[in-house]
């Protein structure tokens, strides 16, 4: 009688790798800087800029647990060319928190602000994008401080760049402004099925001068 075949082994057949991508067993730990300790009495998740009422809004810890919770299916393509297909992410929607905290209309575009001063920018429509959510949770687990514990963006039609671990806002934007890695040499878009990958490959229109 043959192995039982594996969740990544089953979702590599449904699921088609992007370019350049190699199918990963487990979830590397990759980050640059150290890891922040979480002090849930200090932790705070803002939304700010071009807000629709023209005020900063606030959650704790506690409170921001507390959002609906949600759940999707998705793939993790990672610039460094792993991809982690069929993990199940939980958390708190970013269309919950368009909804809660919405931008101005005059908004296109959002920087994520994470721990160290750490951003990266995504358009408007890739935030508010079906699957885009603020993950607290992977495969039903707490996602541990390695992997972006409390919080982290899971953008999974864009290079995981373009989702940061360690999460604490979004500021929202009328122009676009080129994040951490977008300033250093990455695309500042990231799409994986694209190839998007560093910025020299940009097409006029896809983001700021350099």
């Amino acid at each position: 009688m043959g192995q039982p075949e594996s969740r990544e082994n089953r979702a590599a057949e449904q699921s088609e790798l992007p370019p350049g991508q190699r199918l990963q067993r487990g979830w590397p730990v990759t980050h640059y800087g150290p890891v922040p300790k979480f002090k849930p009495d200090r932790w705070e998740f803002r939304v700010f800029g071009a807000t629709a009422d023209g005020d900063k809004h606030c959650w704790n810890h506690q409170e921001f647990s507390a959002l609906p919770f949600s759940s999707v299916v998705a793939d993790l393509h990672c610039v460094t060319k792993f991809s982690m297909l069929g993990a199940e992410w939980g958390g708190v929607p970013a269309r919950t928190v368009l909804e809660l905290a919405p931008p101005a209309p005059e908004a296109t575009h959002v920087m994520v602000w994470a721990e160290y001063g750490f951003s990266s920018n995504l358009r408007m429509a890739d935030f508010a994008a079906d699957g885009t959510l603020f993950a607290t949770h992977k495969d039903g687990e707490l996602l541990t401080a390695e992997h972006g514990f409390p919080l982290r963006l899971v953008v999974p039609h864009l290079y995981a760049w373009k989702g940061p671990k360690w999460v604490r806002g979004i500021e929202y934007m009328t122009a676009d402004r080129r994040g951490f890695w977008e300033e250093r040499g990455y695309h500042n878009i990231g799409d994986p099925w694209s190839e998007q990958r560093y910025s020299y490959q940009e097409e006029p229109g896809d983001g700021p001068e350099l």
